[in-house]
């Protein structure tokens, strides 16, 4: 069974783009291995094309040699927050109709094009005082995506509302170095509910 992860740096997370087998030190290192550690029985192939920086732009552009190409049984996205963070040193945010016009893009070419059960990521904020502002756009786009999510979707994960939770009373220092990339702890936390989502397609 064939996985590919998808999305920016967080999905990214430092992996060798020399080495296809390279999954990062992310969530989905994690994610892999506790999948791997709960179904023994399955022979498992990881792929994790991620690129930091990418938009949903980007990924349209490798749509065809990242996504299609690849024959994936399940193909994960983690994408939104830079389309937000792209913008928004002048708030000059991008249209929201052009990000749901990229990103259904995406969806419509995996349903049509390859066999994949898709799993949308829900993109997260942590609190972190300069990066409050965000918000303003950040937040529809998630409307956006859950709104894709039910249309296309096999799996929607929710993570920008699960995590408020976690880091309730506690330093967010642990969590995050700037509010958008998590440090282990918190890609442990995601890595957990992604193999627990990922359940419900195995």
């Amino acid at each position: 069974m064939k996985i590919l992860f998808q999305g920016d740096s967080i999905t990214d997370m430092e992996r060798d783009r020399n080495d296809p087998k390279s999954l990062g030190i992310g969530y989905v290192k994690f994610a892999t291995d506790y999948i791997k550690e709960k179904h023994p029985e399955i022979d498992f192939e990881f792929v994790n094309l991620g690129i930091s920086g990418n938009r949903t732009e980007d990924l349209l552009k490798r749509l065809q040699e990242d996504f299609i190409d690849v024959n994936p049984d399940i193909v994960s996205i983690l994408a939104g927050i830079n389309d937000v963070v792209y913008y928004a040193e002048n708030r000059d945010w991008l249209d929201n109709e052009i990000f749901e016009q990229n990103y259904r893009t995406i969806l419509e070419e995996i349903k049509t094009k390859t066999n994949a059960k898709i799993m949308m990521i829900e993109p997260f904020l942590f609190p972190v005082e300069d990066k409050l502002y965000y918000r303003e756009d950040l937040d529809p786009k998630i409307q956006i995506i859950r709104k894709l999510a039910n249309q296309y979707a096999d799996v929607f994960m929710p993570l920008d509302g699960p995590l408020v939770s976690e880091y309730i009373g506690k330093d967010l220092d642990v969590f995050t170095p700037d509010g958008v990339h998590p440090f282990p702890p918190a890609a442990k936390i995601i890595a957990k509910w992604y193999a627990e989502y990922i359940e419900k397609l195995l």
